[in-house]
């Protein structure tokens, strides 16, 4: 069955509205489950597909998963033995089951993991990981678009250093380092709340680590860990794409939980567009009364803007009045989007990695289709503002990374309902 979402544009957001775990740390934390024979609990974890398909992969290899949606809960029972095949199937849903790789090979010594999937947004080179891996000890092969990772003997502890930032490559190398003998120390390493978060998250299990969210992080290996009973943190994609809807619509919300010390270069480009963010006790505060002013932005690693922003942030810039810039540098194929929103009316022009927007006066109404996880919401937020219905198909990337977004922009006022 095919759906789409309708957005009729023209309303303006007002209340309050909670925001989700944050997926980004949510999947690595329950990758980090399989270091620990028991059963873990982890708290406020989203309604998504890349939740459930992970939950599927670790079915697979074993384990029991139970997720109970309306309580933000799921359940892992690890046992002391796996089945450490992935299918080819489940691993070409989702770009994060690579992060598997670390936790089953320093436990248990194999892993047979097909290459992942995930958006088409750019090249993701996995050779940071399978480099990093064998500094540690790993042998790591390429066998018919697998790769099959042994390491005859327990990983051994050392320095590795990243030529490139990588989330996902920090993130396989602590939850390998963890149970390594010795100290590992890994330098420029990334420095996502999310990567913080997954820290925090082994810590509880027993972990030493320290140094997370600075570019150089220190692990003393342990025999063994504990499962964790662990509440994941909130979503700052998910609390800067509702900041952004807010700003387009001239509105005003309370965003529940949402961290502004996770979120430091969004709040930025909004407050330099003219938006007003205040911190309160239950989250951020975000209100828009004035017509927004353009800005000139690039993605870059944390603390720098998130690429996963760049989207929702250029629907914003498609209606200010002047000229916006908008560099991509994390992404070499992450303007799917442009196409979409120039059907809307958009004047946008791209040359490489460099997208101009000349601001119009007012967007119309259109049948899209979502390129991606981040131009789904992109979508949504510029249907918001355009005149008439907009039509977007391609939602399956929707459901991959926000939970129910439809409902809680419907819940601020939005005219907004999702159709088969």
């Amino acid at each position: 069955m095919t759906e789409m979402i309708r957005v009729t544009g023209g309303a303006r957001l007002f209340g309050q509205v909670e925001v989700s775990g944050a997926k980004n740390a949510c999947l690595p934390i329950m990758a980090a489950t399989l270091l620990a024979s028991g059963t873990h609990q982890i708290q406020r974890v989203p309604a998504l597909t890349d939740v459930d398909i992970l939950g599927q992969i670790l079915k697979q290899l074993g384990c029991d998963f139970s997720h109970v949606h309306d309580q933000e809960l799921i359940k892992i029972q690890v046992p002391d033995s796996l089945h450490l095949i992935i299918s080819q199937q489940l691993a070409a849903m989702m770009r994060a089951s690579v992060v598997l790789l670390g936790p089953l090979l320093t436990r248990f010594g194999h892993c047979m993991l097909p290459f992942p999937g995930g958006d088409a947004i750019g090249v993701r080179p996995i050779g940071e990981h399978i480099r990093a891996l064998r500094a540690l000890g790993a042998s790591i092969e390429e066998e018919s678009h697998c790769l099959v990772a042994q390491a005859r003997k327990r990983l051994r502890g050392t320095r590795v250093r990243f030529d490139i930032t990588t989330v996902t490559g920090t993130e396989n190398l602590i939850m390998a380092a963890v149970l390594a003998q010795g100290e590992t120390e890994i330098c420029h390493a990334a420095r996502e709340p999310e990567i913080v978060d997954l820290c925090e998250a082994l810590r509880h299990m027993g972990a030493l680590i320290e140094g997370e969210g600075t570019d150089t992080i220190r692990i003393q290996g342990r025999d063994s860990l504990k499962p964790m009973d662990y509440r994941v943190m909130p979503d700052r994609i998910e609390a800067g794409t509702l900041a952004v809807a807010v700003a387009m619509t001239q509105g005003s919300i309370c965003l529940q939980h949402a961290c502004a010390a996770h979120m430091g270069a969004t709040l930025d480009v909004l407050v330099r567009a003219g938006v007003q963010i205040k911190e309160q006790a239950e989250g951020l505060q975000v209100t828009c009364e004035q017509a927004l002013k353009p800005v000139q932005i690039s993605t870059a690693p944390y603390p720098g803007l998130a690429t996963d922003m760049q989207a929702q942030l250029m629907a914003m810039t498609t209606f200010i009045q002047g000229v916006s810039t908008i560099e991509e540098t994390i992404y070499e194929n992450r303007f799917g989007h442009v196409k979409e929103l120039q059907k809307m009316g958009a004047h946008i022009h791209t040359t490489g990695r460099l997208a101009t927007i000349q601001g119009v006066s007012t967007l119309h109404g259109a049948s899209v289709v979502a390129t991606d996880l981040r131009a789904s919401a992109c979508l949504i937020l510029a249907g918001l503002v355009a005149q008439g219905q907009t039509h977007i198909t391609g939602i399956h990337h929707l459901d991959r990374g926000y939970a129910r977004l439809e409902h809680k922009l419907a819940s601020l006022g939005a005219q907004i309902q999702r159709l088969s």
